[in-house]
């Protein structure tokens, strides 16, 4: 772990136009392009057989009523209600990435802080506001865990992620909530907290304990709704009325509205729970599998929907992992990973086995490349 006088803690300019134009990782590289027709997709994060059909349903059930202008009053509360919040505490946002650009033009940080590796949005929407941005790495010797201390005391806007995309290291609320300090604003991202059997470590509810907290959540992983865009911020009533501002009239649409407070009713949150547990034990299937394959290391303990692992030649691995039919998702755009990382979305235990032995095939043949004599 690095202290703030560390090399690793490192202040960083705004981001020039286009992908990697700073001179770092492409912060605007995502999941999605590594997958492709006819591969299997462990690079995206999303729940593998979602939408289910009843919110299939519930979202075309608002079709024929789309001349209407969307009111999200209703799903507002409903969200209220699952975290035990006012409504005024919630905003609803077209994902969870919105929630990432309207906190970056409506706060004025002087001394913004990432907590990195993690989803590198809240650094790219930082950076396209002009605002410098100091990163803390967390390392993996240490198992990727959160140490408070390793955060500038200065720093009067701080973003984590809990659990963590991409190493899946769920940090303990405590440790989370001891970043809080009166003029600082502190961001956490839960995007997938609803993939941790019962949201141990979860601050949703804690809004109005815990000063200057934010908490983002999104809909879309759990539910199979990246298309559709749908998301929510928990904050102090000021907060939410000062992002609320810099939203744009109706900005969400009237189908994800309805898909938002379907999924905060009490079957849907059961059906989650269901989903979670059953991903856990997925997830430690594939980490036993990946435990007998020479050359992988896993730090830290994963608890999402997703793996981090290490290995040698990873940009050769995941273009083999290709040829074979698998699309992985390449670690190295992550501040603070090089480019022997690889995450792993889990997926059921046939898809995980034959992911593992065609892993094992492509170490196997890397070996081989890497073992023969010069010339």
């Amino acid at each position: 772990m690095h202290t703030p006088t560390d090399p690793a803690v490192r202040p960083t300019a705004p981001r020039p136009d286009g992908p990697g134009a700073h001179g770092g990782p492409d912060l605007r590289h995502h999941g999605d392009a590594e997958v492709g027709e006819g591969l299997v997709d462990l690079a995206v994060n999303v729940r593998a057989g979602t939408p289910p059909r009843w919110l299939k349903e519930r979202i075309a059930a608002t079709l024929d009523s789309l001349a209407a202008y969307p009111d999200g009053r209703e799903a507002r509360a409903a969200v209220a209600r699952r975290h035990g919040l006012a409504p005024d505490r919630v905003l609803l946002t077209a994902g969870a990435a919105e929630a990432f650009v309207l906190l970056a033009r409506t706060l004025r940080p002087r001394h913004a802080v990432v907590v990195h590796p993690q989803f590198t949005e809240p650094e790219a929407a930082l950076r396209d506001a002009g605002h410098a941005v100091e990163r803390v790495l967390l390392e993996p010797e240490d198992g990727f865990r959160l140490d408070p201390r390793a955060v500038p005391e200065h720093a009067d806007l701080v973003v984590v992620g809990n659990p963590t995309n991409p190493t899946s290291v769920l940090h303990p609320a405590g440790a989370v909530a001891a970043l809080a300090r009166p003029g600082r604003t502190l961001v956490v991202d839960e995007a997938f907290m609803d993939a941790v059997p019962g949201e141990p470590e979860s601050l949703a509810d804690a809004v109005d304990r815990v000063p200057g907290l934010v908490v983002l959540r999104s809909l879309t992983k759990t539910w199979g709704l990246a298309g559709l865009r749908i998301g929510y911020v928990l904050a102090a009533p000021d907060v939410i009325a000062g992002l609320e501002r810099s939203q744009p009239l109706w900005p969400v649409s009237a189908p994800a509205l309805a898909a938002a407070a379907a999924c905060c009713e009490p079957s849907a949150l059961a059906e989650a729970e269901e989903a979670a547990r059953r991903t856990a034990a997925d997830r430690e299937h594939l980490l036993g599998l990946l435990g007998g394959l020479p050359g992988v290391e896993v730090h830290g303990t994963p608890a999402a929907s997703f793996v981090l692992v290490r290995t040698d030649g990873a940009a050769r691995v995941r273009a083999l992992l290709r040829e074979r039919g698998f699309a992985v998702r390449r670690g190295d755009t992550f501040p603070g990973l090089g480019p022997d990382w690889l995450r792993l979305a889990v997926r059921d235990v046939p898809t995980c086995e034959r992911f593992v032995q065609a892993l094992s095939e492509v170490l196997a043949q890397t070996r081989r490349t890497f073992a023969r004599p010069a010339g």
